[in-house]
């Protein structure tokens, strides 16, 4: 049989086609745009993302033997707003995980609530691209279209409504609106109560490999394909992630150096750091992950690279860096503000250290090096919470370079094994629908069976050692820079 995959992204949908084998038949990507109504602001059109979808579906089943197809499932962008009304019709532009609008509904969460209730009641504090401080944005500055709310959904479960007419939900999504108590994996009466709104307009919650439904008769009649496909939940996009490169069951690890950077931990038990410098959520495997989420990672290098040097070969910057672990410049890659662990919007990238002998290839050096030591400042908070990480699987655009996966490996001091097939939320998705189908018992049991590592880059004493001196050095410049940042914006 087959599954489909949707990964509903921020820039294009991307969509998979998998066999049981775990072979990748097919893969395209279909573009939409993004809106910037106001400095700071960004928004997409739901109806777009479900345009492209279909589109995508029929030029990815073109090839196949459409009757084969059994299940399709998501992994997509999280914390997005979208609202509908009694008809089901889009009420306004999705707000998207990346919007700045709510610093004011933010602070009133965090300040006035207070972060410790915001914990306990859904294991997480406020950050200005979860979706609660959206719904509250709405309500203070939109009250006629707040009235209109008969359903609030997150991007890639409209896409599933779409497609199967059931208003749904999966956990790990639901972890990142701050409305769902993680622990139970329920909605929190609390926090709706909170935001002013019923448990009737919330969607109905599934675990990621549930079946939602099936397949509408007349989607299923456009598609060419059986009126028996099962829709199935799907996760977050970085959970799906996680289920794409087998980081599931207990004491896992998955680095993601995309457009944002992040550390994924996945364990059987239910846990809260208690500064929640990291999201406590639950996974797609049935269980809880714990995540550090830095907002610029690979775009940090993809800044220096376009914007400042000017050049797109990336490799041959790259191979003008030769001393790891004895650059004197440091850089901070908080181009966007900083989420996990400093969740400070007001945070900028910086420069320091330079001397006259510094040279293009240091700063480049530094700011691969900037990422990394963000990333282990998010496992440093894991640490301090017991949990002992040896290896971590890697993925995402930067994972392509070498150079970037033996700093990770030796900032870090962990084992980076690299896979064979770095498909990511798409091939979490498919992977998803294949359980919900009976191709597999179980998540971990399709992880097992599909996710093959190719290569493991092991970190190296002596490098090891000097990084660590480096680290020491770096994690005091943050807390120096933080009052400076504070009066800059």
């Amino acid at each position: 049989m087959l599954y489909a995959g949707v990964d509903l992204g921020t820039s294009a949908v991307k969509l998979l086609l998998m066999d049981g084998e775990g072979k990748i038949r097919k893969i395209v990507s279909r573009e939409y745009p993004l809106y910037f109504p106001h400095p700071g602001w960004s928004e997409q059109k739901p109806e777009d993302w479900f345009t492209q979808t279909m589109e995508g579906l029929k030029e990815l089943l073109a090839d196949s033997d459409k009757k084969e197809l059994a299940g399709i499932s998501f992994g997509g962008q999280m914390h997005g707003l979208v609202i509908l009304d009694k008809d089901d019709n889009v009420i306004r532009p999705a707000i998207l995980w990346n919007d700045g609008r709510t610093s004011k509904e933010t602070d009133y969460l965090n300040q006035v609530i207070g972060k410790e209730k915001l914990s306990e009641y859904t294991a997480n504090i406020a950050f200005t691209g979860f979706t609660a401080p959206k719904v509250l944005w709405v309500k203070n500055n939109e009250p006629e279209n707040f009235a209109k709310i008969e359903k609030i959904m997150l991007p890639k479960d409209y896409l599933a409504y779409k497609l199967s007419g059931v208003h749904c939900t999966d956990v790990s999504d639901a972890s990142g609106m701050l409305m769902f108590d993680v622990k139970n994996r329920c909605w929190s009466k609390e926090m709706l109560e909170i935001c002013g709104v019923r448990e009737a307009q919330m969607a109905k919650i599934f675990e990621s490999y549930e079946a939602v439904g099936t397949l509408l008769p007349e989607i299923a009649k456009e598609l060419g394909v059986s009126e028996d496909v099962k829709v199935v939940a799907g996760a977050g996009d970085n959970a799906a992630a996680a289920v794409g490169t087998g980081t599931v069951g207990d004491g896992m690890c998955n680095i993601s150096l995309g457009t944002s950077g992040t550390i994924f931990i996945s364990s059987e038990k239910f846990g809260v750091d208690k500064f929640n410098a990291l999201h406590a959520f639950a996974h797609a495997d049935g269980h809880y992950h714990l995540m550090g989420c830095m907002l610029s990672a690979a775009s940090c290098n993809k800044w220096w690279m376009d914007e400042i040097i000017g050049t797109k070969d990336y490799a041959a910057e790259q191979k003008q860096i030769e001393k790891l672990g004895e650059n004197h410049v440091y850089y901070l890659p908080y181009l966007m503000g900083e989420r996990s662990p400093h969740n400070n919007p007001n945070a900028r990238a910086t420069f320091i250290g330079m001397t006259m002998d510094t040279t293009r290839a240091d700063m480049t050096q530094a700011v691969l090096e900037g990422v990394a030591f963000a990333l282990r400042d998010s496992l440093e908070v894991a640490k301090a919470l017991g949990i002992q990480i040896e290896r971590t699987k890697i993925c995402g655009g930067g994972a392509k370079s070498p150079l970037w996966k033996k700093i990770i490996a030796n900032v870090m001091n962990l084992k980076v094994d690299v896979i064979e097939s770095e498909e990511g939320p798409a091939l979490g998705g498919a992977m998803l629908a294949a359980v919900a189908c009976g191709e597999f018992a179980s998540v971990e049991d399709a992880a097992a069976k599909l996710v093959r590592i190719v290569d493991t880059v092991e970190p190296e004493p002596e490098l090891v050692a000097k990084y660590e001196a480096r680290y020491q050095q770096f994690k005091q410049i943050y807390p120096t820079c933080k009052p400076l940042f504070d009066v800059l914006v």
